[in-house]
């Protein structure tokens, strides 16, 4: 509050396109091509004119945006069950990638992947006038849903079946799969039995597929897989099983948490790890490194998932029409060796 008769404070006025313009020694136009399609102009002028952009702390007005580029700097996506480290990594990754691009993201989480929830969540961002659409699809339950919706909408899929109308980002999770078993098997093992994921879930029926691959293509014995649920609890129950079978010397888990459910089961069993049995899990959560003994594992780079994902976004939008064959961008996973793996004993060899 000012004293009777003082003059009220002026704030300081906003930066707007042409300051910025000034400072950078280049046009408006130029301005906003930096802003709206950066790859267009030459590496030494954007910097330039980003450099303005964070001494006059820049804020582009979202309503002029709509109005020149016709795109309102925004990015839906529909995501399920982000209380998993895999979903939820991807989401972050895509987050990531946006944040790069200066676009935000609107996010409906559904609590089932069907073709209703599908399309109520698209119509959703759809009323939020979003300039394009993510889906993160990691269950089977999911292609119905995105067979039914528009083929030319402004949308990419992540993690879903490759049989959908959509581009597509994902890790090769057969590839990380045929890295696991050919690891144990290259350490002496006769075979390697598996704690799968659920079945509804695409990722696990992949890491099935590699892993099957490998021991047959080698002439192995193929022993059933032990359905689990993605939770360190049925790694735990299955490995009370494993536990008591001394045939068993190397185990793939379908992912981390089941795997640390499986050593808590053999170090009660005094089966020692990997001096009896070898373990490797997927998909390198954090804590991995932490475990007893530290767990070797497939690594999933789920940044690179969401770049690609919103690089295929970007194109659809600049694509004036639908391709053909709809983009798939598959990233490489990576085989992370550490001490839960080891050299079958002489004793154990065949």
């Amino acid at each position: 509050m000012g004293a009777e008769g003082m003059d009220p404070v002026e704030k300081p006025r906003a930066a707007v396109m042409e300051d910025v313009a000034e400072l950078a020694g280049v046009s408006a136009m130029t301005v906003s091509r930096v802003l709206n399609a950066p790859e267009k102009v030459r590496p030494e002028t954007r910097a330039r004119v980003l450099a303005a952009v964070r001494e006059l702390d820049y804020r582009p007005n979202s309503a002029a945006r709509v109005l020149a580029t016709g795109r309102s700097g925004v990015l839906g996506v529909v995501s399920f069950d982000t209380t998993l480290y895999g979903p939820a990594s991807t989401l972050y990754g895509i987050e990531q990638a946006a944040r790069e691009h200066d676009y935000l993201i609107s996010i409906v989480s559904l609590s089932a992947l069907n073709r209703r929830s599908i399309g109520e969540g698209v119509e959703r961002l759809r009323s939020q006038s979003v300039d394009g659409i993510i889906i993160v699809a990691p269950h089977e339950s999911a292609a119905e849903g995105l067979r039914n919706l528009p083929p030319d909408l402004p949308l990419v899929v992540v993690g879903a079946a490759e049989e959908i109308p959509f581009p597509l980002a994902a890790v090769d999770q057969t590839s990380g799969a045929v890295k696991a078993t050919r690891h144990l098997l290259s350490l002496g093992h006769e075979t390697v039995w598996q704690l799968a994921g659920p079945a509804n879930w695409i990722d696990a029926g992949r890491r099935t597929i590699g892993w099957r691959q490998v021991l047959e293509d080698g002439g192995r014995d193929v022993p059933e897989p032990l359905p689990g649920d993605w939770s360190a609890q049925s790694g735990y129950e299955h490995g009370r099983r494993i536990a008591r079978d001394p045939a068993v010397t190397a185990v793939f888990a379908a992912n981390d948490a089941m795997a640390l459910g499986l050593l808590r089961a053999l170090h009660e069993a005094g089966r020692r790890v990997p001096a009896d049995v070898s373990v490797v899990g997927f998909d390198d959560v954090p804590e991995s490194g932490y475990f007893s003994p530290p767990l070797t594992t497939v690594r999933q780079n789920f940044g690179e998932v969401g770049r690609r994902a919103f690089q295929l976004l970007l194109g659809r939008l600049d694509d004036s029409g639908a391709t053909a064959i709809p983009a798939r961008r598959f990233v490489e996973p990576e085989l992370v060796v550490r001490e839960s793996t080891g050299i079958v004993s002489a004793g154990r060899a065949r």
